[in-house]
Order: structure tokens, then C-alpha cells, then sequence
């Protein structure tokens, strides 16, 4: 995927101001506009303008997107960093977890959902913070936590540093910072809202503040792999166990647990810890995925063994 310049398409500097992008879309619209302009590829340029178009208008989309970096340059292969989005509080419905093509835009812009490119779509579509629909009022804000694996299990108490894009009467972006501090219960999910009451927007009159809602965010484990409450682990074993069975200890989120395995296992195999995944009504389960782990024949002792499997167990595992 390339990276796209926005600024660039737009022919305006990156310190441009909301009415100068506003201004330069409407002259570029109206000279790429597939209904009247005569100029080659139009409807490509057209759409490409238009969704430049959206991310600069936008003070939360720009702000997000200026974090990138004035490094890059169009054309050049990118790939959306892992945690983008996160830390950014900003107003709308709840996001919705799950890839997905952005919205569509706005009737200002014109574009429909799908004029976006795949760049568009890696930082501001479904599956990130910034591809939620709005509410009407916009009192409710909204952010992503990262979070472990084993505090997504055990619960934790967080403190963050939320930064909310609020334009300025110049038209400029800034980021206003504030803490907040939150309690992330024992079993949250991938995507999963967290519900802070009152802490969003205040309202207007006697009406209540809106809301925060955190996205939980669980980062990749080294150990272990994550399906909704269902968790996946590699367990080292060694032959003889895989063969006449043995009972072994095995690693879970919430401690080590002797585990038999079977006689007769095969690498590859999954047992099951029934309850062992992340807590919830049901828990989720552990799933042992068995790697069977041959030692060396680096002695005379260890060559001797192997020749004599070789020659007594008349064992082909191509056959069938």
C-alpha cells in the first residue's frame, strides 16, 4: 500500500489553515469534476481530492493523520503503525470492532464509501477509532486502550493521558491533554466498550454530560493466541511423553496447572483446559497445542539410541 499526501494533493502547505483547505478542495472539485472536466483521468483525480478533502477538514482525522510524520512521501509503501488512533479521544457513536471500509463522507465532500483508497481505509475505516458514524449532539466521546493479555485476564486500574483535537479560531488544530483514570475489569474483550459515565462532553442546560467509552485493545502476546475468550498455547514436549503419555506442567493465564497428556499424542494436537481462557459467563478455554521436540544425536549414546529406533520399530511416517 502507498502512502498517500493529502497536503500534497491538495497543493497547500502542511500549516494550512481550515478555510485555505476548504478553499483549494472547492477549486480542485470543480476543476477535476467528472461532469464537466475534459482533463485526463478526472474521475480518478476527482476522488482522490475528495478524500484528501475529508482527513484535512476534519480536526480529529488531521491531528491523527499529522502524527505520522512529514517524513514520507507519496508513493512510498506504508503500513498503518499498530497502535494509530490510540490515545485520541473524540466525539461519535461507539466504534465498532472488526475491519471494515470507511463511511462515507459527508455531503460537502460528495465521496461515497466507495471513492476511499485502501490508505484511507487502513487508518480511518470500521476498524479503527476514527471509522465510527456520529451522534447527533456529539456529547459522547470515545478513545482505544491498549492493554496486555494478562491484565485483559487479572483486571487493571490505568491511569491515561487522553488528547481531544479542538480547532482554534484561526482554524488551526490543537491537542488539548487531560488524565483520566479508569478500571478495566477481570475478562475484557478484543474491542469491547468500557463505559465512563459523565465523562464525556458536558451538555447544554440541565441535561447530563455524555459519556466516554473506551475501546479495550489487547496487544499481540508473545505466548499466547488470543480468540475471543479462548486462548492458544504451544507446549513443548518430548517424544516419549507424546508416546507413552506423561503429566506435565503447563503455563495459563492465571498460573501453572499439571496436565496429562495421552498416550499416544501427535504434534499438532490440541488438548483442552476447560475454563483456562480470559473469565467471562462463560470463561474461555485454554487450548494446548502440542510440539513434539527431538533431541539431538550429538553423542555416541544419542546416535546409538536413533539407530536402534531405526532398525526395531520398522517406522516409515511417509507411508499412507
Amino acid at each position: 500500500m502507498e502512502f498517500r499526501d493529502y497536503y500534497k494533493l491538495l497543493g497547500v502547505e502542511r500549516t494550512a489553515g481550515a478555510d485555505q483547505i476548504k478553499s483549494a478542495y472547492r477549486r480542485l472539485a470543480r476543476k477535476f469534476h467528472p461532469d464537466v472536466s475534459k482533463v485526463a483521468n478526472a474521475e480518478a483525480r476527482f476522488k482522490e481530492v475528495q478524500e484528501a478533502y475529508e482527513v484535512l477538514k476534519d480536526p480529529e482525522k488531521r491531528a491523527a493523520y499529522d502524527q505520522l510524520g512529514s517524513d514520507w512521501k507519496a508513493g512510498q509503501q506504508f503500513r498503518a503503525p499498530p497502535d494509530f488512533g490510540s490515545g485520541y479521544e473524540f466525539d461519535g457513536a461507539p466504534p465498532r470492532s472488526g475491519r471494515g471500509r470507511a463511511r462515507a463522507a459527508p455531503a460537502d465532500g460528495g465521496a461515497s464509501e466507495e471513492d476511499y483508497s485502501e490508505f484511507f481505509s487502513s487508518l480511518f475505516g470500521r476498524g479503527t477509532p476514527f471509522g465510527a458514524g456520529g451522534m447527533p449532539g456529539g456529547r459522547d466521546h470515545h478513545a482505544r486502550i491498549d492493554i496486555e493479555l494478562e491484565e485483559a485476564y487479572s483486571g487493571t486500574t490505568r491511569t491515561l493521558e487522553l488528547q481531544r483535537p479542538e480547532v482554534k479560531p484561526d482554524g488551526t488544530v490543537e491537542l488539548r491533554r487531560h488524565a483520566v483514570r479508569v478500571t478495566i475489569p477481570a475478562g475484557v474483550t478484543q474491542g469491547q466498550l468500557i463505559r465512563l459515565a459523565g465523562q464525556g462532553s458536558p451538555s447544554h442546560g440541565k441535561a447530563p454530560a455524555g459519556d466516554l467509552y473506551l475501546e479495550a485493545n489487547i496487544l499481540p502476546n508473545r505466548q499466547y493466541q488470543l480468540d475471543g475468550r479462548d486462548v492458544t498455547v504451544t507446549l513443548a514436549v518430548a517424544p516419549w511423553e507424546a508416546a507413552l503419555g506423561a503429566t506435565i506442567t503447563a503455563p495459563t493465564l492465571g498460573g501453572p496447572v499439571d496436565m496429562r497428556i495421552p498416550p499416544g499424542s501427535q504434534a499438532g494436537q490440541k488438548l483442552r483446559l476447560r475454563g483456562r481462557g480470559l473469565p467471562g459467563n462463560p470463561a474461555g478455554d485454554e487450548y494446548l497445542q502440542l510440539k513434539v521436540v527431538l533431541p539431538r544425536a550429538d553423542t555416541p549414546q544419542a546416535k546409538a539410541l536413533y539407530e536402534e529406533m531405526r532398525d526395531k520399530l520398522n517406522f516409515n511416517p511417509r507411508a499412507g
